[in-house]
């Protein structure tokens, strides 16, 4: 009886150790963290560029005289569009006149000193000397009439004006500033890595705050071809065709520039995990019942998904909920 008590005895422990173990292989499995995963595919991803610029005029001309009178007269303002050969401002011109009779008697001497040179009564250096005389007058007076009036170099439009009616220009500023705006442009800085594949005549998206909304269209049509040291851009011109004249210099422009497609891997918003303390991103890519903790470059924003530069391959499957209780290689149950 004493026997039979003790095996009893040995029986139960033996029964207790083996329902213990039962336990904690269902605390164990009650333990894996509950995840939904997602499949991730790859797709052809325009790689575009957006930049910030300024637009300018296509050409800009001060107009000015090249030394100091008193203007007499200006014809146009702010905001006038002119044509090329306009006549914009008349400057005194009673120097003018006085030069104009200076030219009429020099040509009168040197006539007459070539007459009597012809004929062994002037020397020839005072033939010399006339004939020197009369080019200089006659020069002066080309360029005083070209100071008399200005005229534009360019049609465009008036974007300044410095003096008024009666000033006396003192050529510290230009009496007018004419721009071209039609076409206009913007200069961009694009990183070195794109240089092969920016070429002339390039289409450029543009978008302008001025007209939020609105699609507009350039094209490039200089490449510079020297490389920044410190930036490791280069600066690209890019023309805008401009016939309404809508958009103006000044304006802020975003140019968006598509350097072709790269197929890409894109993962779910939500897959998308972010380091404490830093700035990088990781997701949790699902394997053999285990998950690893990847860290993903990240491309572009696209609808309710991010572009992956890198980090996660087609076809692999990332957790998109549970992640809080996550960890690199920790096992876990996967549900719908």
């Amino acid at each position: 009886m004493k026997y039979l008590k003790t095996l009893s005895l040995a029986a139960l422990a033996v029964l207790a150790v083996a329902c213990k173990s039962d336990d904690k292989a269902g605390t164990a499995q009650q333990a894996k963290p509950q995840v939904r995963i997602a499949k991730v595919t790859s797709e052809d991803i325009p790689q575009t560029e957006t930049y910030t610029a300024t637009v300018e005029s296509d050409v800009k001309n001060d107009i000015a005289p090249n030394t100091p009178y008193r203007i007499e007269k200006i014809y146009v303002d702010v905001g006038d569009n002119v044509r090329q050969g306009q006549v914009l401002v008349q400057l005194d011109a009673s120097n003018l006149q006085q030069l104009k009779l200076q030219v009429e008697n020099q040509k009168i001497e040197f006539n007459r000193t070539s007459q009597l040179y012809q004929v062994g009564g002037a020397s020839k250096a005072e033939y010399d000397n006339a004939k020197l005389q009369l080019d200089v007058l006659s020069t002066q007076l080309k360029q005083l009439m070209q100071n008399t009036q200005l005229t534009a170099p360019i049609s465009g439009v008036v974007t300044a004006r410095n003096y008024d009616s009666g000033d006396m220009y003192n050529q510290g500023q230009p009496v007018l500033t004419i721009e071209q705006t039609n076409p206009v442009k913007v200069m961009v800085n694009i990183s070195e890595v794109y240089y092969k594949q920016v070429f002339k005549g390039m289409p450029v998206d543009i978008e302008l705050d001025a007209y939020e909304g609105e699609a507009f269209y350039g094209k490039v049509t200089i490449v510079y071809p020297t490389v920044d040291q410190s930036t490791h851009t280069f600066p690209v011109e890019v023309t805008i065709s401009n016939p309404g004249q809508k958009v103006r210099p000044g304006m802020f422009a975003r140019a968006t520039v598509n350097f072709g497609d790269k197929n890409h891997v894109l993962v779910p918003d939500e897959a998308l995990v972010k380091q404490i303390g830093a700035g990088d991103r990781y997701v949790y890519v699902y394997k053999g019942g285990k998950v690893s903790y990847n860290k993903v470059e990240l491309g572009k924003h696209i609808g309710d998904k991010y572009e992956i530069l890198s980090g996660v391959n087609p076809g692999d499957d990332v957790v998109i909920a549970g992640q809080s209780r996550l960890a690199n290689g920790k096992e876990v149950e996967v549900v719908k």
